[in-house]
């Protein structure tokens, strides 16, 4: 039995997951790829984002990258519309493959770059990524960067 104000799902009544979902359908996701040699940083940067960084921009998937190897499969197979990369990953950083990504990939994904230190900014412009958020990351700030990455990203809607 379930009594009123819980929080327990009744059969039949759909829950608060199930109709965040229907209000998002699938095509309304974006996958985000996240690449960092370290399961800790893939961690603290998809913690930081969330699943939904702002309401107009929709919810987020992740699919995590270990090695280059996993990031090349996901951009070359197009399944990947961010990528969110740490500038410190080991052996080759986020901000190497940054670069070889926009030159090497015609229809790039746009790409940030999480660095340590503010600091290294010029470097990450150097890779021509197209956003920086720097560690330690501040939640409203790293989810704010993906939300303008990913709205600039939009087809702009024709006037008429």
């Amino acid at each position: 039995m379930v009594h009123p104000g819980t929080c327990e799902a009744v059969r039949g009544h759909p829950t608060t997951e199930d109709l965040d979902h229907l209000m998002n359908s699938p095509s309304e996701t974006t996958t985000v790829l996240v690449f960092s040699h370290r399961s800790e940083v893939r961690e603290a940067i998809i913690n930081a984002v969330g699943r939904r960084p702002a309401a107009d921009v929709g919810r987020v998937s992740y699919v995590e990258a270990a090695t280059i190897a996993e990031v090349l499969t996901e951009v070359d197979a197009g399944r990947v519309e961010l990528a969110i990369l740490d500038g410190e990953a080991q052996p080759t950083g986020g901000m190497g493959l940054s670069r070889q990504l926009k030159n090497e990939i015609a229809q790039c994904p746009p790409v940030i770059i999480a660095v340590r230190r503010r600091d290294d900014r010029w470097l990450a412009v150097w890779s021509q990524a197209d956003a920086v958020i720097v560690h330690p990351l501040d939640p409203l700030t790293a989810a704010e960067t993906v939300a303008e990455v990913l709205r600039a990203r939009r087809p702009q809607a024709a006037n008429g």
